[in-house]
Formats: C-alpha cells, structure tokens, sequence
C-alpha cells in the first residue's frame, strides 16, 4: 500500500490489510475504474455535448413558436467526435494501472496491451468515420455525381484497417510490427486470394471513373440482372440501381467492365426522348385517291400546299407520257396512304411537343400477316416520363381517330364481339332463305297439261342431242 495511505490508516487496519493484500488491490481497481468513468463522463456529457452543441448552431422554431429538433445527421457525420472520447478513459486505465502497488507485473502487461490496442481501434474507426464526412462534404459539390471518389475513400479505409488490424496483433502479442510484416511475405499468395474480389472491384471503379462509364442518377439498364432505373450508389464492390418499381438491385462494380449495359445519360442531355411506334393499317383499304376525295381533302390545312405541289408533279410526270398517258394504268396518282403520311409529317412539324432539330420520319415497314405498319419516329421535347407518354399518347390518338378521313381502316384481329356479329349474320340469312323455301311450297301448283306443254317447247327449241346444250344444262345443275 502506499506510504501515505498507511499512517493515515489504524494500526490494526494497516496490519490486515498487509496480510490480505488483494483487497488492496481491488480497492486500487474501483478506485481506477471510478476515476475512469468520472472522465468518461465528463468527455461524454459536457465536452461531446457542448461540441455538438456548437455545431448545430443556435436553437430554430417553427411557425407554432415549437423548438425544432435538432438535426440528427450531424451526430452521425461527426461521429468520429464520439469515438475518439473513447480513448479517454482508455489513457486513464492504461497510465493508472503502472501506479497500483503490488500489482503483479503480468497483469500490467496485460492490461496495458489490451488499452494501447482499444486506443489503435478506436483511432482506425475515428478516421474511417473522418473519411465518411469527407465523403459527405464532397457529395455536395456540383460536380459530385460526375466524379465519385467513394470508391477512392474505401480502398483507403481498408489499407487503414489492416494496418489497425497488424499494430493490434502487435501490440496484444508484445512484439513489434516489422516482425509481423516479415512474415506476410509467405501469406501474399493467400491475400490475394482472400482481396480477390476487392482487387478486382479496385480496378473496375477506376475504370468507371476514368471513363466516365456511370454517374449516381445515371438511368441505366442491365437485361441479365433485371436492373431498370436510376444509379443511386456508386460504392468501390457493388453499385445500387433503383429500378422503376422501387426495389433496390446490387450489381457487382466488376460487371461494369466484363459485361455490357444500356446508359441512357445521352438522352437526358439531348433533351429528347425518342418515340418509335406503329399502327397496322388493313392493306386493301390502300387505294388511289378520286378526283372528289383530293377536292375533299384540300380543305385540310396542312394538306394545301402538299396536294398543290404534288398535283404539279405528277401532271408534269403524265405530260412526258403522250399517248401511253391516255391509260390510267400508265400514269401517276395519288394514293390515300401517302397523303396520310404527309399530312402526318405536317401535323408533327406543327407541334410544339416535338423537337424539330431532330430525325422525324413518318414510314410504313414491311407488310405482314398482321397488316402494314405505318411507323411514327420522332423525338419529344421532354425527358420525363409521364410527359413523355402524354405526348405520344396524343399523337396516336389523333391518328387513330383521322384515319377514316383518308378512307384507311385500322387491322385488328377479330374479336368475340365480331365473331359473335358473323354468326348472328348468317343465322339471320338462313332464316331468310328457310322462308323463301317455305313460300315455294305454299304456292299453287299450275294446271294439269301446262308444265307438260312447257316441256315440250323446250324441248322443241333445244334438242336434247346437242352436246353444247346438254353441258350447259350440267352447269346449270349444279
């Protein structure tokens, strides 16, 4: 015990507590572990508190005259402040330990290696904490999302914590860290191993970056992985989609590079999004356009100038014809199908919706079983979706409905509303020749010698021995 503790101390409690001389220690112990939390608490409660206090910045109210309450991100980018108050109570133990008398020597030790190596921990996750609001404060400038140094921070954050790792086992086995790190050299087989993926991920992620591959908010489709919608995360092993139904799809930053993917980054910068759809038109509603349908349609607007320059056209084209051009086979006409596509070549430069500094085609594809199809490309003058589909939907509904103004039907399959209008038009058809059959039966039948007269002047007037009327009489038979 110390000297000054004993003469303070009876004679009989001095005598005792030298005989049991644990007792003093576990007295020197909870004195230690006392102190220890005394300054922990106080680390803690009034400096960490008062720091944080400082950072918020003074109290705000709302509208009601409410306090408001305080911004919980602030404890959690500066967390590395809590961790590194940690280390207090650590010093406390580790330097108090040395001044506990008759203390067995291995238990210092011990005790010592354990505090240095908490205080290597806590120092390694104070500066991985430190990385994070570095991360965060680099978020915020504009061209964040362009370059992402996450990846970056993440490769040092694991250098970081394998050298917190080897000064722990260093410090916990008393021994030095050269040591340790002569011996690695024969493990450097199995690291490689073992960092595969993390290697791999190193590389792929400067890659991106340096080629400007992906950004956070990038929309990006990857088929074979189900992934369809915005970046969200660019980390140094996974990438975090966020598709359009709002599940969360990680991809592995290595497939970036081994495999291939859609980024629709060029169309947002455009500023147009494309629409490419077709409607099938029944082919033999194609036909060549009369005299009084172009008369028609020359009262529509957007057809004026185009039948008055094709009609010029094709008049000069019939004039170099001469004589063949008497046939109408032989000349040039206009059909409803091109005029219906001209007119929407028209309808789509008048519109504001539509981004006229970009292709705008108006064609039909090849014809098939399910029709011809008249094909719409063109590109909107927004990126958003629920424009974008507002804009198209326009378009397509005022095609649908200015069809038959051209004299063209729309192909559809037939449905049961159709089928069911075939067989109700049959069934009433075959009731009308049932009752004509009725109203042969009921009719009275002619006088007795009149059919045979009409018989033999037939047979009078066409003899029975011609082979041409004979055939004739077959095919009337059947």
């Amino acid at each position: 015990m110390p000297e000054f503790l004993t003469q303070q101390l009876p004679d009989q409690i001095t005598v005792w507590l030298e005989t049991h001389e644990w007792v003093s220690i576990a007295g020197a112990l909870l004195i230690l572990l006392a102190v220890a939390w005394l300054f922990n608490f106080v680390t803690k409660r009034v400096l960490v508190r008062g720091l944080f206090s400082l950072l918020e910045g003074p109290p705000q109210t709302d509208e009601n005259g409410k306090r408001k309450k305080p911004d919980a991100g602030i404890y959690y980018r500066f967390g590395f402040i809590r961790r590194l108050a940690n280390v207090i109570p650590a010093l406390v133990i580790t330097l108090g330990i040395r001044l506990i008398p008759e203390m067995p020597e291995a238990a210092v030790t011990i005790v010592t290696n354990v505090g240095n190596a908490f205080i290597v921990l806590t120092i390694a996750l104070a500066l991985g904490s430190i990385m994070d609001l570095v991360n965060d404060l680099y978020q915020r400038r504009p061209d964040a999302m362009d370059r992402p140094i996450k990846g970056y921070l993440q490769v040092l954050k694991i250098v970081l914590y394998a050298i917190a790792v080897l000064l722990v086992i260093a410090t916990l086995l008393d021994r030095s860290p050269v040591i340790l790190l002569s011996g690695l050299g024969a493990l450097a087989a199995v690291l490689m191993l073992v960092f595969q993926d993390t290697i791999l991920s190193l590389v792929a992620s400067v890659q991106i970056t340096s080629n400007d591959m992906v950004r956070v908010g990038d929309w990006i489709e990857m088929p074979e992985l189900n992934a369809d919608g915005d970046v969200i995360d660019i980390a140094l092993h996974i990438v975090k989609v966020q598709n359009w139904d709002k599940t969360i799809t990680t991809i592995p930053t290595r497939r970036f590079i081994s495999g291939s993917f859609k980024n629709w980054r060029g169309m947002k910068e455009t500023g147009g999004r494309r629409i490419k759809r077709a409607v099938y038109l029944d082919q033999n509603s194609v036909h060549f356009l009369s005299s009084e349908e172009i008369e028609r349609l020359g009262r529509v607007s957007l057809l004026q100038d185009y039948l008055r320059e094709k009609q010029e056209e094709l008049d000069s084209w019939n004039t170099k014809l001469e004589e063949r051009g008497k046939e109408p086979v032989n000349t040039r006409r206009m059909t409803n199908l091109g005029t219906f596509r001209a007119y929407m070549v028209n309808y789509l430069r008048a519109s504001d919706r539509i981004r006229q500094d970009l292709t705008m085609i108006v064609r039909h594809l090849g014809p098939g079983p399910e029709g011809l199809p008249v094909e719409i490309y063109c590109f909107t003058n927004t990126v958003e979706w629920v424009g974008y589909e507002g804009i198209q939907s326009d378009i397509f509904d005022h095609l649908l409905a200015i069809l038959p103004e051209f004299g063209l039907q729309v192909f559809q399959q037939p449905s049961g509303v159709d089928m069911r209008a075939l067989a109700q038009g049959r069934s009433q058809s075959d009731n009308t020749a049932d009752d004509d059959n009725r109203s042969l039966k009921d009719s009275p039948e002619g006088e007795p010698g009149e059919n045979d007269a009409e018989t033999e002047s037939v047979s009078s007037d066409h003899p029975t021995d011609h082979p041409t009327n004979h055939s004739t009489k077959q095919e009337e038979t059947r």
